[in-house]
């Protein structure tokens, strides 16, 4: 089957790119071919993007457009603090010859039970379909304790073809771009009954300017290679939550912040992928994804995909918003997603592991 297909650039971007070119916020551009400011072209710094075409196959599945035309969800924040939403999917992967345990962190987003985290973390989703081979369960608390069972409800296709062959990787190493995923609680496990609501936290998709730089945010996860490196796997795992700066903004060519550096701390380890970056506000404008540069910015640096990065593009992904993709029918949607296009997505991640 044809995944590639020419980049699709909606209207959506093309609107937001003129508007601000022509408003008071053009301090978000990063212009190219003209004049430019030293400040701006000091603070938003760019990435090469790795993409050039994305599958076109979820724009054209009718089945998956319509299953997202009445999505709706409620918005706001649900959480005391931001601590409060955090998850640690906690996944075993079992061969012949080894077991491998993968931990990563993942938030509310929805009082609906939708969770946020990284593609690279939910990718092991898509195996459980190998009779045998994977059991992934969300663990939730402090230390974390089994709590519930998640479905995935949608990880960047773009993301899978481009990066497969690096799931066996001890330790993989990349810009983050594209590395997202949505999953949604289905069941509570040991008996666990489900909550009425969700502690979510309440996401902001707006464009960040460049007037974000050394701003005071406070990032979130479950941090764990220091544990692992102790050799103890079934060590407790605890929730941290540090307060930093951010130090650096970059773009992988859309001329918007796409991604941010944070400071170092301790929330800076293997484990705290997929954590939020929250404003002072109390919104999360940002979703850990690899590290940073520990000799320039200090040791446990982290880079986040900020999230109105992830709002657009799995608008040209999906054709809807990320607060679309939140809503609807999620069991439906789930269903449609893993039909269409997860078997695809799951022989590809067969065949890496299989080399």
């Amino acid at each position: 089957m044809h995944f590639l297909g020419e980049l699709f650039v909606g209207f959506f971007t093309i609107y937001l790119a003129f508007t601000n070119a022509i408003a008071d916020r053009i301090e978000m551009l990063l212009p190219e071919g003209s004049i430019t400011t030293q400040s701006t072209a000091a603070t938003l710094q760019k990435i090469s993007s790795a993409y050039e075409s994305i599958p076109r196959i979820l724009l054209e599945n009718t089945q998956y457009q319509q299953a997202n035309i009445t999505a709706a969800f409620t918005k706001g924040s649900t959480a005391k603090q931001p601590i409060d939403a955090l998850v640690n999917i906690f996944c075993t992967y079992v061969t012949d010859e080894y077991t491998r345990t993968v931990t990563g962190t993942g938030f509310f987003i929805s009082s609906t039970g939708v969770i946020l985290t990284n593609a690279h973390v939910a990718q092991f989703l898509l195996l459980e379909t190998v009779e045998g081979s994977t059991d992934c369960i969300v663990r939730t608390g402090n230390p974390a304790v089994a709590t519930y069972k998640a479905d995935l409800l949608y990880i960047s296709p773009a993301w899978i073809q481009k990066n497969a062959q690096l799931i066996a990787a001890q330790n993989p190493r990349g810009t983050g771009e594209r590395d997202f995923a949505l999953l949604y609680v289905t069941s509570g496990l040991n008996r666990r009954p489900m909550p009425a609501y969700f502690p979510a936290i309440a996401l902001d998709t707006d464009l960040l300017s460049i007037r974000t730089l050394r701003s005071q945010v406070l990032a979130a996860g479950y941090p764990a290679e220091t544990l692992f490196q102790q050799g103890d796997m079934n060590a407790a795992l605890v929730p941290k939550q540090a307060t930093t700066t951010i130090v650096e903004l970059m773009t992988f060519g859309s001329n918007y912040a796409d991604l941010m550096t944070i400071a170092g701390s301790n929330i800076g380890e293997q484990g705290s992928s997929g954590g939020p970056v929250v404003n002072l506000s109390g919104n999360v404008i940002g979703i850990i994804s690899t590290k940073g540069d520990d000799t320039q910015f200090g040791k446990g640096s982290l880079r986040a995909l900020t999230i109105s990065y992830i709002d657009r593009t799995i608008k040209e992904e999906t054709g809807f918003s990320l607060e679309q993709n939140m809503g609807g029918n999620l069991p439906y949607r789930s269903k449609i997603f893993k039909e269409t296009i997860a078997p695809f997505l799951s022989r590809m991640l067969e065949r890496a592991l299989e080399s």
